[in-house]
């Protein structure tokens, strides 16, 4: 059966990219200081103005405007034609209360951390690559950084690119569609960006599954693309989603990742669901896995946690979901443990999405062995 997929991806300039670069390189230098941080920032980015806005209660001290201006830069922007607006304030007495003192332990004296938020959350792994990723996605994101890299001349921050995907029988087997939009200065030619995109970048990008013949090629679809950035459209925190997680091709719960410190179980657990849901596929007990962790707010324990095989399993769904349960500490105090969360490594995850980068830790922490021996004990 033929079957086309696509997912898009943004480049680092692009005005939500920026907006969660700079919610989470705040994060960054709070936990730098004070690994106990507790942070939910959001950041808006329009035409002349940033707002950094939200709940920060830590014993760093943060220049807000200091790090607006180093993300501008980092992303080709100049700090001149901004303004910057900060409305910060401490995290809610009410959530905090919840946080430090899990239901479970209330009262004990334990300090077990509760969920920092309420919801579901997905983790997913494809065995379609090394990399264990929906592979439109992850060549919309490389593609992305490569354009980045190359700084090809007369290219601006702004962009995003799109890859379309041919399966037959759900294995990839050519690129059926490439669309790059690139903000350029005015004397960039169409013809002279597209030739720099076939000479300099596709080549880097499309290594194991080149383009063909029939593969449709998209420069600048719409015409001029002169004006970018939040001049052209303002910036949101958390507004890629999709781009963030599996490209629409995997459910994504809960809320945005970009500016949240670990103990919202909103980013954390979903770190950990796609730890495990890798760990699933390495093991050999399916081909494709999508993890739920469920939470409440103010409980340690999930409330619930289900595995999804798409039929690829050679296990049922619920026997690997219990021994998921056995195996795995998904309590917002393990999950911060087992993948070394208060440390400041939130930056690089606001490019190019935040699961795929074999330098994350969540890419690292695999433990297929964990998950057949417990198999392997409820079966005994």
């Amino acid at each position: 059966m033929r079957r086309i997929k696509v997912a898009e991806a943004v480049r680092k300039g692009h005005p939500d990219k920026l907006c969660d670069l700079i919610a989470d390189t705040v994060l960054d230098r709070c936990l730098a200081d004070d690994p106990m941080s507790r942070v939910a920032v959001e950041v808006m980015a329009t035409r002349g103005r940033i707002v950094v806005a939200g709940e920060v209660t830590t014993s760093a001290r943060i220049d807000f405007g200091r790090v607006v201006r180093d993300c501008l830069i980092s992303c080709g922007y100049r700090t001149e034609p901004f303004s910057i607006h900060i409305f910060i304030h401490g995290q809610s007495a009410d959530i905090a209360a919840g946080v430090d003192d899990a239901i479970e332990s209330r009262g004990s004296g334990t300090g077990l951390l509760g969920a920092g938020d309420q919801g579901t959350v997905y983790g997913h792994a494809t065995d379609e690559g090394e990399e264990l990723m929906p592979l439109p996605l992850l060549l919309s994101q490389r593609l992305c950084r490569v354009v980045d890299e190359a700084m090809l001349p007369g290219v601006l921050p702004d962009g995003k690119c799109q890859v379309g995907i041919e399966y037959d029988d759900g294995v990839p087997s050519r690129v059926d569609s490439v669309v790059v939009s690139l903000q350029t200065d005015t004397a960039k030619s169409l013809d002279e960006l597209e030739a720099e995109l076939r000479t300099r970048v596709f080549p880097k990008v499309f290594t194991t599954l080149p383009l063909d013949g029939d593969s449709t090629i998209l420069v600048n679809p719409s015409g001029r693309f002169n004006i970018g950035g939040p001049d052209a459209d303002t910036g949101l925190t958390g507004r890629k989603l999709m781009v963030d997680t599996y490209g629409g091709l995997a459910p994504h719960g809960g809320g945005a990742f970009s500016g949240k410190d670990p103990t919202k179980v909103d980013r954390s657990a979903a770190y950990m669901a796609r730890s495990i849901a890798r760990s699933i596929v390495k093991a050999g007990l399916a081909h494709r896995c999508t993890m739920a962790l469920s939470y409440a707010i103010g409980v340690a324990e999930p409330v619930a946690v289900s595995v999804d095989t798409h039929g690829t399993g050679c296990v049922d769904d619920d026997a690997i979901a219990t021994a998921v349960s056995g195996a795995w500490d998904l309590r917002p105090d393990g999950i911060i443990s087992a993948l070394g969360l208060r440390r400041p490594l939130y930056g690089e995850t606001s490019s190019y999405g935040h699961f795929g980068n074999p330098g994350f830790p969540w890419e690292q922490s695999d433990r297929p062995d964990a998950i057949l021996e417990a198999l392997s004990w409820m079966r005994s």
